[in-house]
């Protein structure tokens, strides 16, 4: 006879003398082997031993109580309800006969104070269609990861293939930049040559213009000044002009008149235009339209009301009321005289009136005139090829500095592509690149995977940071259980916001639930099939004791 065979036999005998014992009220299958009638009780601790009468003799001899696992003596005891069809239970030796069925089989109630319905086969059948429910969507989410583990592995070693193609090509095109520039600064150099001349000739002209001009308002400034017409101008002429009037005290005092003339009595046109017009051009005004300064033996002239021009007295002013009355047409004519500054050389109407539309438009005819004779001339012909051929060349460049920096974009893509954890299976990839939201009362919440979470009121408004994506963060050694979201907008006179992501399995990706467990740190719940595990059948679901 082998071992084996004789080990069977052992435990047949062994199991036909226990089930020979009656087994005591609370005490389960597995521990019936402690309780036996023919020996005496050892308490399980160890601390002592009994006659086996004193179990369940609703007096607590041993300290760990488990003399007692049918009565309720002893505090710190334990019952076992078998639950015939459902799950096995053990409830503290405490809750025995205390009004209160806390077995579906009602063995905890066996005084009989309590009617208990045993319900064990109805939550037994139950309890086996929710697990029948479970493992059907573990199937189903199982059958989703495993098509998600297989494109998420596909595309790693896409992207893989990818990147080596593009860091090859990245050198192919830093090579092409480099030959593209090179030509850029062989073409830019002559052209910069021919465009500085021209530019430095075209300044010269404009300077030398200017000068004219200058000298021109110089010369005019001069003939103006110079009252007498004897080719000089003198302190007299300049003390009867209130604009040489230093310390604005109503007078041109003759230390006044002769710091405007650079020291000198008087001047000739040279000496005026080089030395006395460049200090005061900038206060100049043409005596035309110039108060004279008072305390000189001048008629003062009335200033108009509206335009500030000189008003020449005329025989009218003398004249009666009446007389004015009359001349309502002459007035009118007056105003329109005083719309508009006259200046020295504008032509007049027969009537003596100025032209003010045709200075109007005289003016908008110099502006144009004036613009277009500032404006450089064009380039010649030779250097309009120069500009053509930098122009060409500077459209190369950039052409391929604008595919390099494509290139040195996709790789950045794809290095932070790989260097993400997507899961032991790259089955979380599935995850990438899209965003999940969820709505209750108040907010509508966002989850873009591996990117970011936010949330924004429901009734509009600005949405709000609650983290960027940071780390996995599940407990102990699944990892994967759980994503964190870090650094989000700071809360008032708090921490930043942050969302911890649970994940649990489901048949499609959806965020179930939102919450705000401690201030400004955020919880999200999420289904998704990349959480479901293999649906192995258990014999471990349901324990029917016998």
């Amino acid at each position: 006879m082998n071992s084996k065979l004789k080990l069977l036999i052992l435990c047949f005998c062994v199991s036909s003398c226990l089930a020979s014992f009656p087994r005591p009220r609370g005490v389960s299958i597995s521990m019936s082997s402690f309780y036996r009638p023919d020996v005496p009780f050892q308490c399980l601790d160890g601390s002592k031993q009994i006659p086996f009468e004193y179990v369940n003799d609703d007096y607590c001899d041993c300290p760990d109580g488990t003399d007692e696992p049918g009565t309720s003596a002893c505090p710190v005891g334990k019952f076992h309800c078998t639950n015939a069809g459902y799950k096995p239970l053990n409830v503290l030796s405490s809750r025995v006969n205390d009004g209160i069925c806390d077995c579906c089989d009602g063995t905890d109630e066996w005084d009989g104070s309590i009617d208990c319905v045993n319900n064990c086969k109805e939550l037994g059948k139950k309890m086996r269609e929710e697990a029948d429910r479970v493992r059907q969507l573990q199937e189903e989410g199982f059958k989703l990861k495993l098509k998600f583990i297989e494109e998420g592995k596909q595309t790693r070693e896409q992207k893989k293939a990818d990147l080596e193609l593009l860091e090859k090509s990245k050198l192919e095109l830093e090579t092409v930049k480099a030959e593209f520039e090179a030509k850029k600064n062989d073409a830019e150099a002559p052209e910069k040559e021919a465009k500085d001349k021209h530019e430095a000739a075209w300044n010269e002209e404009l300077e030398r213009r200017n000068a004219e001009k200058e000298k021109l308002r110089a010369e005019i400034a001069f003939a103006e000044l110079d009252a007498n017409n004897d080719n000089k101008i003198s302190l007299s002429e300049i003390k009867g002009l209130s604009m040489f009037d230093v310390d604005s005290n109503g007078e041109v005092s003759d230390d006044e008149a002769k710091e405007h003339l650079e020291g000198e009595e008087e001047v000739d046109l040279d000496h005026f235009v080089l030395k006395v017009w460049p200090n005061i051009k900038s206060i100049y005004k043409s005596p035309g339209s110039e108060e004279p300064a008072k305390g000189d033996n001048q008629e003062v002239a009335t200033e108009a009301p509206e335009t500030g021009l000189p008003e020449t007295p005329t025989p009218q002013d003398n004249d009666s009321d009446d007389e004015d009355d009359d001349d309502d047409d002459d007035d009118d004519d007056d105003d329109e005289y005083n719309d508009e500054e006259i200046k020295p050389g504008l032509g007049t109407a027969p009537s003596g009136q100025p032209h003010l539309i045709e200075k109007e438009e005289n003016k908008t005819s110099e502006t144009t005139d004036q613009q277009d004779e500032d404006k450089m001339p064009d380039y010649d012909d030779a250097t309009k090829a120069l500009i053509a051929a930098a122009d060409e060349a500077r459209q190369q460049f950039n052409d391929a500095d604008a595919k390099l920096r494509e290139a040195e974009n996709k790789i950045r893509d794809l290095q932070s592509y790989l260097g993400t954890d997507y899961g032991p299976n790259e089955e979380y990839s599935a995850l990438k690149g899209n965003c999940y939201e969820y709505t209750d009362r108040e907010y509508t919440y966002k989850l873009c995977a591996f990117d970011r979470a936010s949330q924004r009121p429901k009734n509009g408004g600005s949405e709000t940071s609650l983290g960027s994506w940071g780390k996995w963060d599940g407990s102990g050694d699944d990892k994967y259980s759980a994503q964190k979201y870090e650094n989000g907008q700071s809360c008032w006179n708090g921490p930043n916001r942050s969302v911890k992501v649970y994940f649990r399995c489901g048949t499609e990706h959806r965020v179930t639930s939102a919450s705000e467990p401690s201030r400004c740190e955020y919880a999200f719940d999420f289904e998704t099939p990349t959480r479901c595990s293999s649906p192995a059948r258990s014999n471990d679901d349901v324990h029917d004791e016998l």
